[in-house]
């Protein structure tokens, strides 16, 4: 019998900032802007706790850490703006390996959708930019959901559309909160870190962590038939 590491899943379900995208980054710049604009230094590893979280879960953390003494809204609006300003420079990119994996994924014909904390309008216009919109059969976003990662459903309602067990899924995500949901909807992960490493939760929680997609194509490519 094959390692359970080596079967073949029935989907995929991406998460997309900073696993297909790489953007993580321009959104951290963008934070510590819009901090800057009203005056306050955000530290680095402040910012960096946010990453995976959706807006409204980011707005409580942030209320929590600064209360009173920053106008969130006005911090909220500023952020979209700064990183709608950088994302307008062309800065924007796809991460290494994401074309080829989904090259893979259409050789193996497999079914692929999306599990992303952004809202739709801003999913939908980064996915246009690098020209992959259209290669996914499912999106889902934080406007499609009730509760936003760590809660795993976003990861059972891309299942779901799909129409495939969260079981038979493959997740791949770059951060711990992803990974976390994807956990919890009982998928096997695949953690390729970005600006969050491999802690001793996400090695324990992860099948395989990979240094860029082209590991997970690599992977993939090699294995036989989906045959869960």
């Amino acid at each position: 019998m094959a390692e359970q590491h080596d079967i073949a899943p029935r989907a995929v379900v991406f998460d997309m900032d900073g696993l297909l995208l790489d953007s993580e980054v321009l959104s951290m710049e963008a934070l510590v802007l819009a901090g800057c604009d009203l005056g306050m230094d955000l530290p680095d590893a402040f910012c960096r706790s946010l990453i995976g979280l959706p807006l409204d879960q980011c707005r409580v953390v942030i209320g929590e850490r600064y209360g009173a003494g920053l106008p969130l809204d006005r911090y909220i609006a500023l952020h979209a703006e700064r990183l709608a300003e950088i994302v307008a420079t062309g800065r924007l990119a796809l991460k290494r390996g994401a074309r080829e994996l989904l090259d893979v994924l259409d050789r193996r014909h497999l079914p692929r959708a999306i599990a992303t904390s952004s809202n739709r309008v801003r999913a939908m216009h980064h996915l246009g930019l690098v020209g992959i919109a259209d290669r996914f059969d499912a999106i889902v976003t934080r406007d499609d959901v009730s509760r936003g990662k760590p809660h795993p459903e976003p990861f059972l309602t891309a299942a779901a559309r799909l129409g495939v067990r969260p079981a038979d899924c493959l997740a791949l995500e770059d951060s711990h909160n992803g990974v976390r949901a994807a956990y919890a909807a009982g998928m096997r992960v695949i953690m390729v870190p970005d600006l969050l490493t491999a802690d001793d939760d996400m090695r324990a929680m992860a099948w395989r962590i990979e240094t860029s997609l082209h590991g997970v194509a690599e992977w993939l490519a090699s294995l036989g038939p989906a045959d869960i």
